[in-house]
């Protein structure tokens, strides 16, 4: 279905600009309509600029699904609670995408068709898990779920943020100040030990031509990085054997990988405890999550876990044989599996591995700042013989 922006009067007499799905103009103003929105005029939006304008935050995703899980749970018929987050909603983009919705449920598709519909806001996983609550009648748990699962993803989100801010923000500085130095302080230093008939040292020599080479090809080393870090990522998107590699590789990196690798496997065992509790059979499971993990290395795996189940191994032989966990977690899984609570096993690995991933975090914000001082303090050192060293040598000779 084709996208729309359109500009219209809310009954307040304020203008309201946003975007919605409909087949055409006079579909767009009757929805709109049903909106309590006067339609004024609109357009169709190009294919290209599409992907970008249906995307909504993390946060605005959060919201939507705990209110729809509080008015399910209260009793309330899923139109009518869609209605209710429609009419309360003060963004205009959650409006026109809940709008849709309720186009498609009104016309005869569920749920999880509807919001299939919108697969850049609601991915395969949600409508898997809907589609499941739906079926088996648990649909405010599911939502639930859903909460919880993006919940902890903001909170991940937010913690490797605050981990890397830090660190960005000194690299910025430190490449300043050096850039500083090498163009306004080091040439004129360099023409006064000159002027003063005093050697230049091997440091302060090789300063120079570093200044040298900034002032004359600044601009080139501006562009040469930037296009050879666009081709390079061009390349390699082209490429599924060295997008393959890649993802392999960041499970190596150290400290970085060991994080990565617990952070993926946790969203995997949350997930897939998510669909097999919610009645979804195992192998199907599997298949759901496969691109949830994010990393074709993982997925690999899950695809060969999958096979074996379907030859006739058990899930946790299966993921045993796949790899993908270490034995500590399998005996957790063997467990669950004897005991018939398989999802309440992954449960506890989910929460195994969220406990460390913030361990693992906080050791690394931890660790971040007495290795930053560290390199901050040899490169401010390394300046200041080169920069002071020539100096005091000519004082001791005018002594």
């Amino acid at each position: 279905m084709p996208m729309f922006s359109y500009k219209a009067m809310n009954p307040d007499g304020r203008t309201v600009l946003g975007q919605m799905d409909a087949i055409n103009l006079i579909d767009l103003e009757m929805r709109l309509k049903r909106m309590e929105l006067d339609f004024i005029h609109g357009r169709p939006i190009q294919a290209n600029r599409l992907l970008p304008s249906r995307r909504m935050p993390r946060r605005e995703l959060i919201n939507f699904f705990f209110q729809l899980h509080q008015l399910t749970r209260a009793g309330v018929p899923i139109l009518d609670a869609l209605c209710d987050l429609r009419d309360s909603s003060t963004l205009p983009r959650m409006r026109s995408h809940v709008a849709s919705l309720i186009e498609d449920i009104e016309g005869g598709r569920t749920l999880s068709q509807a919001m299939a519909e919108q697969p850049l806001l609601f991915n395969h996983v949600m409508c898997a898990l809907i589609r499941a609550g739906e079926s088996t009648g648990n649909l405010p748990e599911v939502l639930e779920n859903i909460t919880e699962s993006l919940k902890w993803e903001d909170e991940l989100s937010a913690q490797t943020r605050q981990a890397l801010t830090y660190p960005a923000l000194t690299a910025v500085v430190v490449f300043l100040v050096l850039g500083i130095l090498l163009v306004a302080v080091v040439p004129d230093l360099a023409r006064f030990l000159r002027s003063s008939g005093q050697p230049i040292p091997l440091q302060m020599q090789i300063m120079v031509g570093l200044s040298n080479v900034i002032k004359q090809y600044w601009l080139l080393l501006l562009i040469v990085p930037v296009v050879l870090l666009i081709g390079g990522f061009a390349f390699v998107r082209s490429n599924e054997a060295q997008l393959y590699r890649i993802d392999a590789l960041k499970l190596r990196l150290p400290i970085v990988g060991g994080i990565l690798h617990k952070i993926i496997l946790s969203r995997f065992a949350s997930v897939f405890s998510m669909l097999y509790a919610s009645g979804i059979p195992i192998i199907d499971a599997v298949r759901t999550t496969e691109d949830v993990v994010g990393n074709r290395a993982v997925k690999e795996s899950l695809q060969r876990a999958g096979r074996l189940i379907i030859e006739g191994q058990n899930a946790t032989q299966a993921f045993q044989l796949a790899g993908l966990f270490p034995p500590l977690v399998i005996r957790m899984l063997q467990v669950g599996e004897a005991t018939g609570a398989l999802d309440t096993a992954l449960l506890n690995v989910a929460y195994f591995y969220n406990r460390e991933v913030r361990e693992s975090i906080t050791r690394v914000q931890a660790g971040v700042g007495p290795a930053l001082t560290i390199i901050l303090g040899m490169i401010v050192l390394s300046i200041a013989l080169a920069v002071i060293g020539p100096i005091y040598d000519m004082l001791t000779k005018i002594h």
